[in-house]
Protein backbone atom coordinates (compact mmCIF):
# COMPACT_ATOMS: atom_id res chain seq x y z
CA UNK A 1 0.00 0.00 0.00
CA UNK A 2 1.46 3.33 -1.04
CA UNK A 3 -1.61 5.58 -0.87
CA UNK A 4 -3.79 5.89 2.22
CA UNK A 5 -7.15 7.46 1.43
CA UNK A 6 -8.34 10.09 3.87
CA UNK A 7 -11.66 10.03 5.70
CA UNK A 8 -13.24 12.51 3.29
CA UNK A 9 -12.18 10.55 0.21
CA UNK A 10 -14.40 8.22 -1.80
CA UNK A 11 -12.68 5.23 -3.38
CA UNK A 12 -14.43 3.77 -6.42
CA UNK A 13 -13.26 0.15 -6.66
CA UNK A 14 -13.58 -2.94 -8.84
CA UNK A 15 -14.39 -1.19 -12.10
CA UNK A 16 -13.19 -0.93 -15.67
CA UNK A 17 -12.30 2.72 -16.22
CA UNK A 18 -12.60 4.16 -19.73
CA UNK A 19 -10.73 7.33 -18.84
CA UNK A 20 -10.77 8.92 -22.33
CA UNK A 21 -7.38 10.31 -21.34
CA UNK A 22 -5.98 11.95 -24.48
CA UNK A 23 -2.46 10.94 -23.44
CA UNK A 24 -3.32 7.25 -23.11
CA UNK A 25 -2.22 4.75 -25.74
CA UNK A 26 -4.98 2.23 -24.97
CA UNK A 27 -8.40 2.28 -26.64
CA UNK A 28 -10.79 4.54 -24.72
CA UNK A 29 -7.96 5.16 -22.24
CA UNK A 30 -9.05 1.89 -20.63
CA UNK A 31 -7.62 1.11 -17.20
CA UNK A 32 -8.08 -2.22 -15.41
CA UNK A 33 -7.64 -3.09 -11.71
CA UNK A 34 -7.38 0.52 -10.58
CA UNK A 35 -9.23 2.61 -8.00
CA UNK A 36 -10.64 6.01 -8.82
CA UNK A 37 -10.23 8.29 -5.81
CA UNK A 38 -12.40 11.37 -5.34
CA UNK A 39 -11.94 14.17 -2.84
CA UNK A 40 -14.66 16.83 -2.71
CA UNK A 41 -15.51 17.55 -6.38
CA UNK A 42 -12.23 16.45 -7.98
CA UNK A 43 -10.49 13.25 -8.98
CA UNK A 44 -7.26 13.18 -7.00
CA UNK A 45 -5.79 9.92 -8.32
CA UNK A 46 -6.35 6.73 -10.30
CA UNK A 47 -4.09 4.06 -8.82
CA UNK A 48 -3.66 0.29 -8.88
CA UNK A 49 -6.11 -1.19 -6.41
CA UNK A 50 -3.41 -3.08 -4.52
CA UNK A 51 -1.67 0.24 -3.78
CA UNK A 52 -4.68 1.92 -2.16
CA UNK A 53 -5.59 1.62 1.52
CA UNK A 54 -9.22 2.64 1.79
CA UNK A 55 -9.88 1.51 5.35
CA UNK A 56 -10.47 5.05 6.62
CA UNK A 57 -12.54 6.20 3.62
CA UNK A 58 -15.80 5.37 1.91
CA UNK A 59 -15.27 2.55 -0.60
CA UNK A 60 -17.84 1.97 -3.34
CA UNK A 61 -17.53 -1.40 -5.06
CA UNK A 62 -19.10 -1.19 -8.53
CA UNK A 63 -18.73 -4.94 -9.07
CA UNK A 64 -16.93 -4.89 -12.40
CA UNK A 65 -19.04 -2.23 -14.08
CA UNK A 66 -17.72 0.34 -16.55
CA UNK A 67 -16.92 3.92 -15.50
CA UNK A 68 -16.66 6.67 -18.13
CA UNK A 69 -16.56 10.46 -18.01
CA UNK A 70 -19.98 12.08 -17.91
CA UNK A 71 -21.34 12.79 -21.38
CA UNK A 72 -21.01 16.33 -22.78
CA UNK A 73 -23.64 17.74 -25.15
CA UNK A 74 -21.71 20.66 -26.64
CA UNK A 75 -24.27 22.15 -29.07
CA UNK A 76 -27.94 22.60 -28.14
CA UNK A 77 -30.79 25.04 -28.65
CA UNK A 78 -32.62 23.63 -25.63
CA UNK A 79 -34.57 26.72 -24.55
CA UNK A 80 -37.45 27.81 -26.78
CA UNK A 81 -41.20 28.28 -26.77
CA UNK A 82 -43.71 26.30 -28.80
CA UNK A 83 -42.79 23.50 -31.19
CA UNK A 84 -42.75 22.84 -34.90
CA UNK A 85 -44.47 19.44 -34.99
CA UNK A 86 -47.34 20.72 -37.15
CA UNK A 87 -44.85 22.16 -39.64
CA UNK A 88 -43.01 18.87 -39.78
CA UNK A 89 -46.29 17.07 -40.47
CA UNK A 90 -46.89 19.48 -43.34
CA UNK A 91 -43.45 18.73 -44.74
CA UNK A 92 -44.08 14.99 -44.46
CA UNK A 93 -47.29 15.57 -46.40
CA UNK A 94 -45.38 17.28 -49.22
CA UNK A 95 -45.73 20.98 -48.38
CA UNK A 96 -42.54 22.89 -49.24
CA UNK A 97 -40.51 24.76 -46.66
CA UNK A 98 -40.98 27.93 -48.72
CA UNK A 99 -44.76 27.59 -48.42
CA UNK A 100 -44.53 26.90 -44.69
CA UNK A 101 -42.26 29.89 -44.23
CA UNK A 102 -44.63 32.13 -46.21
CA UNK A 103 -47.40 31.05 -43.84
CA UNK A 104 -45.36 32.32 -40.88
CA UNK A 105 -43.60 29.06 -40.11
CA UNK A 106 -39.92 28.19 -39.91
CA UNK A 107 -37.48 29.65 -37.44
CA UNK A 108 -39.46 32.87 -37.05
CA UNK A 109 -42.40 30.89 -35.70
CA UNK A 110 -40.12 29.72 -32.88
CA UNK A 111 -38.91 33.29 -32.40
CA UNK A 112 -42.52 34.44 -32.12
CA UNK A 113 -43.40 31.68 -29.63
CA UNK A 114 -40.28 32.28 -27.54
CA UNK A 115 -40.91 36.01 -27.35
CA UNK A 116 -44.51 35.34 -26.25
CA UNK A 117 -43.54 32.77 -23.60
CA UNK A 118 -42.73 34.27 -20.22
CA UNK A 119 -39.62 33.28 -18.29
CA UNK A 120 -41.39 30.91 -15.90
CA UNK A 121 -43.14 29.04 -18.70
CA UNK A 122 -39.94 28.92 -20.74
CA UNK A 123 -38.17 27.37 -17.77
CA UNK A 124 -40.92 24.78 -17.35
CA UNK A 125 -40.95 23.64 -20.98
CA UNK A 126 -37.15 23.34 -20.93
CA UNK A 127 -37.06 21.12 -17.85
CA UNK A 128 -38.20 17.80 -19.39
CA UNK A 129 -35.75 18.20 -22.27
CA UNK A 130 -32.86 18.70 -19.88
CA UNK A 131 -34.04 15.90 -17.60
CA UNK A 132 -34.09 13.46 -20.51
CA UNK A 133 -30.43 14.23 -21.23
CA UNK A 134 -29.46 14.01 -17.56
CA UNK A 135 -31.06 10.58 -17.25
CA UNK A 136 -28.86 9.35 -20.12
CA UNK A 137 -25.63 10.46 -18.45
CA UNK A 138 -25.07 14.05 -19.61
CA UNK A 139 -23.19 16.04 -16.97
CA UNK A 140 -22.19 19.10 -19.05
CA UNK A 141 -24.31 20.86 -21.64
CA UNK A 142 -24.16 23.92 -23.87
CA UNK A 143 -27.32 26.01 -24.30
CA UNK A 144 -27.69 28.72 -26.94
CA UNK A 145 -29.94 31.72 -27.15
CA UNK A 146 -31.02 32.69 -30.66
CA UNK A 147 -34.81 32.40 -30.53
CA UNK A 148 -35.31 35.82 -28.97
CA UNK A 149 -33.40 38.08 -31.37
CA UNK A 150 -33.98 41.19 -29.28
CA UNK A 151 -32.34 42.23 -26.03
CA UNK A 152 -35.08 41.25 -23.60
CA UNK A 153 -35.92 37.93 -25.26
CA UNK A 154 -32.28 36.88 -25.63
CA UNK A 155 -31.74 37.82 -21.99
CA UNK A 156 -34.78 35.74 -21.03
CA UNK A 157 -33.37 32.64 -22.71
CA UNK A 158 -29.98 33.06 -21.05
CA UNK A 159 -31.56 33.65 -17.64
CA UNK A 160 -33.50 30.41 -18.01
CA UNK A 161 -30.22 28.60 -18.76
CA UNK A 162 -28.76 30.10 -15.58
CA UNK A 163 -31.79 28.97 -13.56
CA UNK A 164 -31.56 25.43 -14.93
CA UNK A 165 -27.88 25.31 -13.97
CA UNK A 166 -28.78 26.41 -10.45
CA UNK A 167 -31.24 23.61 -9.70
CA UNK A 168 -29.97 20.64 -11.70
CA UNK A 169 -26.72 18.70 -11.12
CA UNK A 170 -25.25 19.64 -14.47
CA UNK A 171 -22.70 22.16 -15.72
CA UNK A 172 -24.17 24.61 -18.23
CA UNK A 173 -22.16 26.55 -20.81
CA UNK A 174 -24.31 29.35 -22.25
CA UNK A 175 -23.76 30.78 -25.75
CA UNK A 176 -25.10 33.99 -27.28
CA UNK A 177 -26.56 33.20 -30.71
CA UNK A 178 -28.37 36.46 -31.43
CA UNK A 179 -26.89 36.17 -34.95
CA UNK A 180 -29.07 33.14 -35.67
CA UNK A 181 -31.30 34.80 -38.23
CA UNK A 182 -32.58 38.28 -39.04
CA UNK A 183 -35.68 39.02 -36.94
CA UNK A 184 -38.88 40.11 -38.71
CA UNK A 185 -38.53 43.74 -37.63
CA UNK A 186 -35.10 43.90 -39.32
CA UNK A 187 -36.11 42.18 -42.54
CA UNK A 188 -33.85 43.45 -45.33
CA UNK A 189 -31.62 45.18 -42.77
CA UNK A 190 -29.18 42.48 -41.71
CA UNK A 191 -26.28 44.93 -41.36
CA UNK A 192 -28.28 47.07 -38.95
CA UNK A 193 -29.20 43.99 -36.93
CA UNK A 194 -25.54 42.95 -36.66
CA UNK A 195 -24.79 46.47 -35.43
CA UNK A 196 -27.48 46.06 -32.77
CA UNK A 197 -25.87 42.83 -31.57
CA UNK A 198 -22.36 44.29 -31.55
CA UNK A 199 -23.24 47.59 -29.91
CA UNK A 200 -26.10 46.68 -27.58
CA UNK A 201 -27.16 43.06 -27.08
CA UNK A 202 -23.75 41.41 -26.82
CA UNK A 203 -21.88 43.90 -24.58
CA UNK A 204 -24.79 44.33 -22.17
CA UNK A 205 -25.47 40.62 -21.72
CA UNK A 206 -21.73 39.89 -21.50
CA UNK A 207 -21.32 42.39 -18.68
CA UNK A 208 -24.24 40.72 -16.90
CA UNK A 209 -22.30 37.44 -17.03
CA UNK A 210 -25.02 35.56 -18.88
CA UNK A 211 -22.94 33.73 -21.51
CA UNK A 212 -19.47 32.32 -22.20
CA UNK A 213 -19.12 32.49 -25.99
CA UNK A 214 -20.62 33.98 -29.14
CA UNK A 215 -21.99 32.02 -32.09
CA UNK A 216 -23.20 32.98 -35.58
CA UNK A 217 -25.04 31.26 -38.41
CA UNK A 218 -22.67 32.09 -41.27
CA UNK A 219 -24.50 30.80 -44.31
CA UNK A 220 -26.19 31.90 -47.53
CA UNK A 221 -29.55 31.96 -45.68
CA UNK A 222 -27.96 33.42 -42.53
CA UNK A 223 -25.22 36.01 -42.20
CA UNK A 224 -22.43 36.77 -44.63
CA UNK A 225 -18.73 36.32 -44.04
CA UNK A 226 -18.28 40.07 -43.58
CA UNK A 227 -21.17 40.34 -41.13
CA UNK A 228 -19.81 37.37 -39.18
CA UNK A 229 -16.34 38.92 -39.11
CA UNK A 230 -17.77 42.17 -37.76
CA UNK A 231 -19.45 40.22 -34.95
CA UNK A 232 -16.24 38.36 -34.14
CA UNK A 233 -14.18 41.55 -34.06
CA UNK A 234 -16.63 43.06 -31.60
CA UNK A 235 -16.50 39.89 -29.50
CA UNK A 236 -12.70 39.89 -29.62
CA UNK A 237 -12.58 43.41 -28.19
CA UNK A 238 -14.61 42.18 -25.22
CA UNK A 239 -12.49 39.04 -24.81
CA UNK A 240 -15.32 36.69 -25.75
CA UNK A 241 -14.52 33.29 -27.36
CA UNK A 242 -16.28 32.61 -30.67
CA UNK A 243 -17.70 29.65 -32.56
CA UNK A 244 -19.78 29.24 -35.70
CA UNK A 245 -22.59 27.40 -37.45
CA UNK A 246 -20.74 27.08 -40.76
CA UNK A 247 -20.57 25.13 -44.01
CA UNK A 248 -23.92 23.41 -43.42
CA UNK A 249 -25.55 24.29 -46.73
CA UNK A 250 -22.68 25.77 -48.75
CA UNK A 251 -19.05 26.84 -48.36
CA UNK A 252 -18.61 30.50 -47.58
CA UNK A 253 -15.27 30.08 -45.82
CA UNK A 254 -16.84 30.36 -42.38
CA UNK A 255 -14.59 27.72 -40.88
CA UNK A 256 -11.48 29.61 -41.95
CA UNK A 257 -12.95 32.75 -40.42
CA UNK A 258 -13.64 31.03 -37.11
CA UNK A 259 -10.15 29.51 -37.15
CA UNK A 260 -8.57 32.92 -37.79
CA UNK A 261 -10.06 34.02 -34.45
CA UNK A 262 -8.88 30.76 -32.82
CA UNK A 263 -12.52 29.88 -32.28
CA UNK A 264 -13.69 27.08 -30.03
CA UNK A 265 -15.60 25.14 -32.67
CA UNK A 266 -17.12 25.01 -36.12
CA UNK A 267 -20.43 23.18 -36.23
CA UNK A 268 -22.30 21.23 -38.95
CA UNK A 269 -19.48 21.53 -41.61
CA UNK A 270 -20.94 19.23 -44.28
CA UNK A 271 -19.42 21.47 -46.97
CA UNK A 272 -16.07 22.02 -45.24
CA UNK A 273 -13.13 21.91 -47.69
CA UNK A 274 -9.43 21.16 -47.34
CA UNK A 275 -8.47 24.81 -46.83
CA UNK A 276 -10.90 25.01 -43.94
CA UNK A 277 -9.59 21.76 -42.46
CA UNK A 278 -6.00 23.00 -42.59
CA UNK A 279 -7.08 26.21 -40.86
CA UNK A 280 -8.82 24.20 -38.12
CA UNK A 281 -5.75 22.07 -37.57
CA UNK A 282 -3.56 25.15 -37.22
CA UNK A 283 -5.91 26.92 -34.80
CA UNK A 284 -6.87 23.89 -32.69
CA UNK A 285 -10.56 24.50 -33.39
CA UNK A 286 -12.91 21.54 -32.86
CA UNK A 287 -15.13 20.21 -35.65
CA UNK A 288 -18.59 19.54 -34.19
CA UNK A 289 -20.63 16.97 -36.10
CA UNK A 290 -24.44 17.05 -35.82
CA UNK A 291 -25.86 13.82 -37.26
CA UNK A 292 -29.34 14.50 -35.87
CA UNK A 293 -29.86 17.45 -38.22
CA UNK A 294 -28.31 15.47 -41.09
CA UNK A 295 -30.83 12.68 -40.45
CA UNK A 296 -33.89 14.86 -39.84
CA UNK A 297 -33.32 16.96 -42.97
CA UNK A 298 -32.51 13.86 -45.06
CA UNK A 299 -29.21 15.39 -46.13
CA UNK A 300 -26.90 13.48 -48.44
CA UNK A 301 -23.72 15.57 -48.26
CA UNK A 302 -21.54 13.98 -45.56
CA UNK A 303 -18.98 15.94 -43.56
CA UNK A 304 -15.40 15.25 -44.75
CA UNK A 305 -14.70 12.69 -42.04
CA UNK A 306 -11.67 11.09 -43.71
CA UNK A 307 -9.95 14.43 -44.22
CA UNK A 308 -10.65 15.43 -40.62
CA UNK A 309 -9.07 12.15 -39.51
CA UNK A 310 -6.11 12.59 -41.83
CA UNK A 311 -5.38 16.06 -40.45
CA UNK A 312 -6.14 14.99 -36.87
CA UNK A 313 -8.77 17.64 -36.28
CA UNK A 314 -10.68 16.76 -33.09
CA UNK A 315 -14.29 15.81 -33.81
CA UNK A 316 -17.05 16.38 -31.28
CA UNK A 317 -20.62 15.08 -31.54
CA UNK A 318 -23.77 16.71 -30.21
CA UNK A 319 -27.55 16.52 -30.32
CA UNK A 320 -28.10 20.01 -31.82
CA UNK A 321 -31.41 19.73 -29.95
CA UNK A 322 -33.78 22.25 -31.57
CA UNK A 323 -37.40 22.39 -32.73
CA UNK A 324 -36.79 22.69 -36.46
CA UNK A 325 -34.05 20.32 -37.54
CA UNK A 326 -33.03 18.04 -34.64
CA UNK A 327 -35.75 17.50 -32.01
CA UNK A 328 -33.81 14.76 -30.23
CA UNK A 329 -33.19 14.94 -26.49
CA UNK A 330 -31.01 11.82 -26.58
CA UNK A 331 -27.26 12.06 -26.94
CA UNK A 332 -26.94 8.27 -26.94
CA UNK A 333 -29.19 8.03 -30.00
CA UNK A 334 -27.06 10.70 -31.69
CA UNK A 335 -23.98 8.59 -30.89
CA UNK A 336 -25.60 5.71 -32.75
CA UNK A 337 -26.40 8.00 -35.68
CA UNK A 338 -22.75 9.11 -35.78
CA UNK A 339 -21.76 5.47 -36.21
CA UNK A 340 -24.39 4.49 -38.77
CA UNK A 341 -24.65 7.71 -40.82
CA UNK A 342 -21.14 9.18 -40.49
CA UNK A 343 -19.21 5.89 -40.12
CA UNK A 344 -17.32 7.11 -37.05
CA UNK A 345 -15.67 4.41 -34.96
CA UNK A 346 -17.00 3.79 -31.44
CA UNK A 347 -13.81 5.22 -29.95
CA UNK A 348 -14.13 8.37 -32.09
CA UNK A 349 -17.73 8.71 -30.93
CA UNK A 350 -16.80 8.42 -27.26
CA UNK A 351 -14.09 11.05 -27.72
CA UNK A 352 -16.73 13.16 -29.45
CA UNK A 353 -18.97 13.28 -26.39
CA UNK A 354 -16.20 13.54 -23.78
CA UNK A 355 -12.70 14.98 -24.32
CA UNK A 356 -13.35 16.60 -27.71
CA UNK A 357 -16.73 17.98 -26.63
CA UNK A 358 -15.02 19.49 -23.58
CA UNK A 359 -12.48 21.17 -25.87
CA UNK A 360 -15.33 22.56 -27.99
CA UNK A 361 -16.50 24.36 -24.83
CA UNK A 362 -13.04 25.48 -23.75
CA UNK A 363 -13.14 23.06 -20.79
CA UNK A 364 -10.55 20.52 -21.88
CA UNK A 365 -8.44 21.11 -18.74
CA UNK A 366 -11.26 20.23 -16.34
CA UNK A 367 -13.89 18.09 -18.07
CA UNK A 368 -14.24 15.15 -20.43
CA UNK A 369 -11.47 12.92 -19.04
CA UNK A 370 -10.96 10.86 -15.91
CA UNK A 371 -7.57 11.85 -14.52
CA UNK A 372 -6.10 13.61 -11.52
CA UNK A 373 -7.23 17.21 -11.18
CA UNK A 374 -10.35 16.83 -13.33
CA UNK A 375 -13.90 17.32 -12.11
CA UNK A 376 -15.42 14.18 -10.65
CA UNK A 377 -18.21 13.96 -13.23
CA UNK A 378 -18.62 10.36 -14.30
CA UNK A 379 -21.07 7.57 -15.03
CA UNK A 380 -21.11 3.98 -13.81
CA UNK A 381 -22.73 1.83 -16.48
CA UNK A 382 -24.27 -1.62 -16.34
CA UNK A 383 -21.83 -2.58 -19.07
CA UNK A 384 -18.29 -3.78 -19.62
CA UNK A 385 -17.41 -2.11 -22.92
CA UNK A 386 -18.03 1.47 -24.14
CA UNK A 387 -19.48 0.29 -27.44
CA UNK A 388 -22.54 -1.06 -25.61
CA UNK A 389 -23.93 2.45 -24.99
CA UNK A 390 -23.75 3.19 -28.71
CA UNK A 391 -25.01 -0.16 -29.92
CA UNK A 392 -28.24 -0.74 -27.99
CA UNK A 393 -30.92 1.95 -27.96
CA UNK A 394 -34.21 2.13 -26.07
CA UNK A 395 -32.82 0.85 -22.77
CA UNK A 396 -30.80 2.82 -20.25
CA UNK A 397 -27.71 1.06 -18.83
CA UNK A 398 -26.89 3.98 -16.50
CA UNK A 399 -26.27 2.52 -13.03
CA UNK A 400 -24.86 5.48 -11.10
CA UNK A 401 -24.45 9.13 -12.05
CA UNK A 402 -21.80 11.17 -10.25
CA UNK A 403 -21.64 14.96 -10.59
CA UNK A 404 -18.89 16.93 -8.82
CA UNK A 405 -18.19 13.91 -6.65
CA UNK A 406 -21.79 13.46 -5.50
CA UNK A 407 -23.98 10.53 -6.55
CA UNK A 408 -27.03 12.06 -8.27
CA UNK A 409 -28.58 8.96 -9.83
CA UNK A 410 -31.95 9.46 -8.15
CA UNK A 411 -32.13 13.22 -8.45
CA UNK A 412 -35.03 13.01 -10.93
CA UNK A 413 -36.89 10.22 -9.16
CA UNK A 414 -39.48 12.51 -7.53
Amino acid sequence: MSFKAQSQDVVWRNSRIASMDVDSTSAYGLIENHDLIVRDNKIIAILPSDEVDGTDSQVIDVEGRLITPGLIDCHTHLIFGGNRAAEWEQRMNGVSYETISAQGGGINSTVRSTRQTDEKALFEVSQPRLEALIREGVTTIEMKSGYGLDFESEKKQLQVAKQLAAIYPISVSSTLLSAHTVPPEYKGKADEYIDLICEDIMPKLWHEGLFESVDVFCESVGFSLEQSKKLFLAAQKLGIPVKGHVEQLSNLGGSELVASFKGLSVDHIEYLDIEGIRALKKSGTVAVLLPGAFYFLRETKLPPIELLREHQVPMAISTDFNPGTSPFASLRMIMNMAAVLFRLTPEEIWAGVTCHAAKALGREQTHGQLKAGYHADFIVWNAKDPVEMIYEQGSNPLFMRVYQGVVTTDVLAA
